[in-house]
């Protein structure tokens, strides 16, 4: 796809130099944040900006033109996974049209749309009542000895929390960036900010570059998946939170909110921790990312969650999915 014009969408690092993909965030020592060029007729994302016409002619006065159409492909897992954008790809994903993939060429252009979405609705220690200005966002960032390419690895939201970020953009007065005006183009274009926050759900991954590997872009994507269906199948989120109230005991919910706190996600937001658990538990095979030991559970345990949350599942393309173990 070929990138906006600087002064619409601005895809570039803030330092104009090549992110690199290292630090806290998603990867298998420490905080786990699970956060194309697939052919030639993927066709530039529209500009922002407004024509402009020569003082000389007897032309109308200028105004602002409607952003031209974002570009979405609809392909499966595997081509996502295989696909190596150069500025920023746009996935519908097949087996749930709802779900858009957002596949950055790079964690700087990645963090540079998303880490304020990010502050605001699930990261510990931060306000959700509200988005932090650039200042505010910037000093969020530092604190947690993070930069704005390792905030997060891969991010995932759903129309409601999307409308909510954008209605405090508006309310507090703060000018959207030309990334955060793009993404908000992108949303209205798919109806993804409708009033009952249903309908839509937004995922990212990020490129194979720096400490981000094939496997680990593979992980990512693969959990970010099951967010998109959380929050776009009814039914599914549905059973994951009958799964958190019915069927973990205490020990084992406070078990998986000790894990994520440490993930730094805000213990407090019931329905994020309902999200990461059944992300973690069923859908990130790889053990460098998530294994029993990092909940205090033993490896017949995590297997008889496992098998019981996939019995309760509703039936469609996620549940032959599941992770089942054999123990």
């Amino acid at each position: 796809m070929t990138s906006p014009d600087d002064e619409t969408v601005n895809m570039r690092d803030a330092d104009g130099s090549r992110s690199r993909a290292a630090g806290r965030g998603f990867r298998p020592s420490r905080r786990l944040f699970i956060g194309c060029a697939l052919c030639a007729s993927v066709a530039a994302v529209g500009g922002l900006g407004v024509t402009l016409f020569s003082s000389h002619t007897a032309e109308p006065p200028p105004q602002p033109q409607s952003p031209a159409p974002v570009r979405i492909i609809t392909a499966d897992e595997q081509t996502i996974r295989d696909n190596r954008a150069t500025e920023l790809d746009v996935f519908r994903f097949e087996r749930n049209p709802s779900v858009l993939v957002l596949d950055f060429a790079s964690l700087g252009r990645q963090g540079a749309m998303l880490n304020r979405v990010a502050a605001m609705i699930e990261k510990n220690g931060q306000p959700h009542d509200r988005a932090l200005d650039a200042t505010a966002l910037d000093q969020a960032i530092r604190a947690g000895g993070d930069t704005p390419e390792t905030f997060y690895y891969g991010h995932d939201y759903g129309a409601l929390e999307l409308g909510r970020f954008f209605d405090a953009m508006q309310r507090q007065n703060l000018p959207l960036t030309s990334n955060e005006a793009w993404l908000h183009t992108l949303l209205v274009q798919e109806h993804g900010l409708p009033s009952n926050g249903t309908g839509l759900g937004l995922i990212s991954v990020p490129a194979v570059a720096g400490d981000v590997t094939m496997d680990m872009r593979a992980t990512i994507l693969h959990h970010e998946l099951s967010h998109g269906e959380f929050f776009t199948n009814t039914a599914y989120r549905s059973w994951s939170h009958a799964f958190w109230d019915r069927v973990l005991d205490a020990p084992a919910r406070a078990a998986f909110r000790a894990f994520l706190v440490t993930q730094n996600y805000d213990p407090a937001l019931e329905d994020l921790l309902v999200n990461e658990t059944q992300a973690y538990l069923m859908f990130t095979p790889n053990r460098s990312f998530f294994r029993p030991d990092l909940v205090g559970m033993t490896e017949t345990t995590v297997a008889d969650l496992r098998q019981r949350f996939r019995d309760g599942m509703p039936q469609g393309w996620l549940r032959d999915q599941a992770i089942v173990d054999h123990a």
